[in-house]
């Protein structure tokens, strides 16, 4: 140790979102690395759960939630506690932390709202900040931003100040994406993740139904052509200078890259993907570019289309806080790219003082 003093890493996860048990399985795996053989001598680690009901837990109970093996009667028995019942401010011990690495996936996380509240504690935090978080969790402000720098997207509609809650209203959305955009469809919350909310319509019928569950999650809705493509990915991590991790490629199984398919199924993951390296340059000078034009820094997983039929690329979505899970992407990139779990975290936390 050479006399230096621990670092103490203060993780927040759980939160109150759809993706409330994959942020779960993130901290688990960050919670690892920073107590692994590899970082004890430069880390010791404060941990605050959020159950589903938006109450924080204190720092023991939620070291016991980190330190589970699976998901248990345990947390099922956090989630009785109703919100209110516990303050946050009497929870969140941030004179003893040094720097924050927030988790939590989605809303209140993902949207910058838990980078706004950290900056007051004045300590550093791991990630993006909040206008970059902001602009990243939302996709229709994320894809106007793009269309005016002319990065390459698929075309797309958004939908917003609507009542989808209106029949007549859903009626005439369905014909207007019939009319402006090529079938099948993909119909989409403009802020969720994890492909929650998410559906593929190829008709009529199927575009309602599918408005009607991504109007569920959130009011505002994105649509976009369902074009023959394969799935690319790429990690970005850095602060004033940002670099790019190997392109990795999702083979999966089903129709399409839903929910099931990114926690549930066996995917085939190919690190580096099998594609000319002139585009895989171009998809790497693509990913930093987008990252920094929406202020994006610390780390973020940026996924991209490859038209398979025209070897056309198109920037899909950045994602600010990409999970941390045995089957996420993000920590299998940079593991093929020469950083491994303990490495990566470490790295991540390292940025974050510069």
């Amino acid at each position: 140790m050479g006399g230096k003093e621990k670092k103490c890493i203060g993780i927040i996860f759980g939160g109150e979102s759809n993706e409330h048990y994959v942020s779960i399985s993130s901290a688990k795996t960050v919670f690892e690395a920073l107590i692994s053989k590899t970082n004890i001598d430069r880390f010791r680690v404060k941990a605050f759960y959020i159950n589903e009901n938006g109450v924080w837990l204190n720092n023991d109970q939620s070291l016991k939630l980190l330190k589970e093996n699976s998901r248990n009667a345990t947390t099922d028995k956090y989630q009785l506690l109703p919100k209110g019942e516990i303050n946050f401010l009497n929870n969140i011990e941030f004179q003893s932390i040094d720097i924050w690495f927030p988790l939590l996936h989605g809303l209140n996380g993902e949207d910058g709202a838990i980078h706004g509240l950290l900056k007051f504690t004045q300590k550093p935090m791991v990630g993006g900040g909040i206008l970059g978080s902001a602009l990243g969790m939302d996709k229709i402000l994320m894809k106007k931003i793009f269309s005016h720098l002319e990065i390459p997207q698929v075309n797309y509609l958004a939908i917003q100040n609507q009542n989808l809650g209106d029949d007549s209203v859903k009626n005439n959305l369905s014909v207007e994406i019939i009319e402006k955009l090529n079938l099948p469809v993909f119909i989409k919350p403009a802020n969720s993740g994890s492909s929650l909310g998410i559906s593929k319509a190829k008709n009529k019928s199927e575009i309602i139904r599918a408005l009607q569950k991504a109007y569920a999650i959130d009011s505002r809705i994105i649509v976009e052509e369902g074009l023959d493509v394969r799935e690319l990915e790429c990690g970005i991590i850095g602060n004033l200078k940002l670099y790019s991790s190997e392109i990795g490629e999702v083979s999966y199984s089903t129709d399409w890259y839903d929910y099931n398919s990114k926690y549930s199924m066996n995917n085939q993951i190919i690190i580096p993907a099998d594609i000319d390296s002139q585009i895989s340059e171009q998809i790497k000078k693509i990913a930093i570019r987008s990252c920094r034009e929406l202020n994006i820094y610390g780390f973020a997983r940026v996924d991209f289309f490859l038209e398979k039929i025209s070897n056309k690329i198109f920037l899909n979505e950045i994602n600010t806080i990409p999970g941390f899970t045995s089957k996420s992407m993000f920590p299998m990139l940079w593991e093929a790219s020469g950083l491994n779990i303990n490495q990566l975290v470490a790295k991540l936390i390292d940025i974050s003082l510069d």
